[in-house]
């Protein structure tokens, strides 16, 4: 089902993996490679099973059959020492907002059991890596929840795992707090594999590499995010004028009666022209636009959002 093969050992690997609660199948039969060194999006509606999938691969939750691995270690074995291979950030972290981010990871750090001698030098390592080097001293409780959230990560990466978990991180943050999240997303892209579960879609078209969508506990589509851009891409062009007038009747006579010419519809300033030789309009179309005067506030060939991919497979 994956469009983009990998020829390096995946990070993650699902292998059959369902849970059942009676009569509801909340994960059914999921098989999934998560390429190493990716930032991996898990997209789905609410109640599509995302969560379920992190708590299953992370051992937090008990398969009804099937198995999971991350960096090669099976994590739905019961295997304690499969903890260290991953750091997990829930949808609703906790934290003691009485202490101040260096305690909080200095306990991290003890249920590890990072080594005393090197364990203040990697939490100031960690804290600066998320942005918090300055808010050292602050107690969690006056956090905001951008900040809070990037705490959330450097618990989640202070044992330096190979694979990071994030489920739903910027679902209830403003824009400054999901500026923030993303960024450091960004920032960690190549030192670690991040498998970012999410519903909204311009975080995954902004951050995310490659993405997998999964419907009603079944997984749908794994690809490359460029390569699914691609391939439901629509050979139109969106013309906006800079005033809202008429067209002149002989530019639009001219466009249709072009070998490549599809459909045209205008409404208000925006002129779109669908077309069925992508190529030959691209050459032919700006001429024709300067012989006939008009004047453009924008000429964009149209591909889809990420959105409308969504909605149509998920549909």
């Amino acid at each position: 089902m994956n469009d983009s093969p990998h020829s390096a050992a995946p990070a993650i690997r699902c292998s059959g993996l369902t849970r059942r609660y009676g009569e509801v199948t909340a994960l059914d039969n999921l098989n999934l490679e998560v390429p190493a060194g990716s930032v991996f999006g898990f997209l789905g509606r609410n109640g599509a099973g995302k969560t379920t999938t992190i708590r299953l691969i992370t051992g937090l939750a008990h398969p009804t059959a099937g198995s999971a691995w991350v960096a090669g270690v099976e994590t739905t074995s019961g295997d304690s020492t499969a903890r260290l291979q991953f750091g997990y950030l829930p949808q609703s972290p906790a934290f003691y907002k009485w202490m101040n981010p260096r305690e909080y990871l200095d306990y991290i750090a003890g249920l590890f059991e990072l080594p005393a001698s090197n364990r203040k030098k990697r939490i100031m390592e960690t804290l600066e890596k998320v942005g918090l080097q300055d808010a050292v001293r602050r107690r969690i409780g006056g956090f905001s929840g951008g900040m809070v959230q990037r705490l959330g990560i450097a618990q989640a990466i202070l044992h330096n795992p190979p694979v990071l978990f994030l489920d739903e991180p910027t679902s209830a943050l403003d824009p400054a707090g999901r500026y923030e999240v993303l960024d450091l997303m960004e920032r960690l892209r190549g030192q670690v594999t991040i498998f970012f579960s999410t519903h909204i879609l311009s975080d995954v078209e902004r951050v995310c590499d490659t993405i997998a969508i999964i419907h009603q506990g079944k997984l749908v589509l794994v690809s490359d995010r460029q390569a699914l851009l691609e391939k439901y891409s629509v050979n139109a062009v969106e013309l906006e004028l800079v005033e809202d007038a008429s067209l002149p009747a002989a530019f639009l006579e001219e466009v249709k009666a072009q070998a490549w010419f599809n459909s045209l519809t205008h409404a208000d300033k925006i002129l779109r022209i669908s077309v069925n030789q992508l190529e030959a309009s691209r050459q032919a179309l700006l001429p024709i636009i300067a012989r006939h005067g008009l004047v453009l506030a924008r000429y964009e060939w149209v591909r889809p959002s990420l959105e409308e991919i969504f909605l149509k497979i998920s549909s």
